[in-house]
């Protein structure tokens, strides 16, 4: 892989890349053929933000496997720091890391990824790549150093995009907690004025909501 910094976009597909991690060799995004991932970047080990968000993902990694989906830690530290960190979360904080950490250790995916910020020397930033089961990155977030994720909502991106692929539907502001159309589906806005008169009369019928006719809901 070339190692450049560039800017990686959604819908691309995810860089074909073997890396070392805590639990072995990988290869991305062959080794999860199937199955969605979600790749987040720290910027260093035994630092207190990237602790907490350890932890915090590491509590919620169930939740994620019911999506199909798995976590992968990265950072430029090298694979001895990720083992010793994380069985250090585990002995003082009582929390045993399930999911693989990339030690990138050269910096390679981290550049080819965009993950280093020029401005702060050779840390990571706080990344995050959802990456679906065909190897597509569906999401990308950028967080700076200095705050934590929120990885309940990287929890809902995850399950919003799959329900948006099974549905063909949008999905609102922090659905499903939506503050004008609850746990409603957006239905993609009409492409032609038939359409569109269609939509209205759905709506007359009772079987779909609008506030107009490019602004159509459902239950799902």
């Amino acid at each position: 892989m070339e190692q450049t910094q560039g800017l990686t976009v959604i819908g691309e597909k995810f860089p074909s890349v073997t890396v070392k991690t805590t639990h072995g060799v990988k290869k991305l995004p062959e080794d999860y053929a199937g199955k969605w991932f979600v790749l987040f970047s720290h910027p260093g080990d035994f630092t207190p933000v990237c602790t907490t968000e350890f932890v915090s993902f590491a509590k919620k990694a169930d939740e994620f496997k019911a999506l199909n989906t798995e976590l992968i830690g990265l950072s430029i530290d090298q694979v001895f720091a990720h083992i010793k960190w994380t069985e250090w979360i585990r002995e003082k904080l009582g929390t045993p890391i399930p999911f693989p950490v990339i030690a990138d250790d050269l910096g390679r995916l981290a550049q080819a990824l965009g993950m280093i910020h020029p401005q702060k020397g050779t840390n990571t930033v706080r990344a995050v790549f959802v990456v679906d089961d065909k190897g597509i990155i569906r999401l990308i977030m950028y967080y700076p150093q200095e705050v934590g994720r929120n990885v309940d909502e990287i929890l809902r991106a995850v399950k919003a995009l799959q329900v948006s692929d099974k549905n063909g539907v949008a999905l609102p502001e922090n659905w499903p907690n939506n503050s004008l159309i609850g746990n409603k589906v957006i239905i993609p806005p009409a492409g032609s004025e038939a359409l569109a008169a269609e939509r209205m009369e759905k709506a007359k019928k009772g079987e779909i909501e609008c506030f107009d006719w490019w602004f159509c809901y459902k239950n799902l």
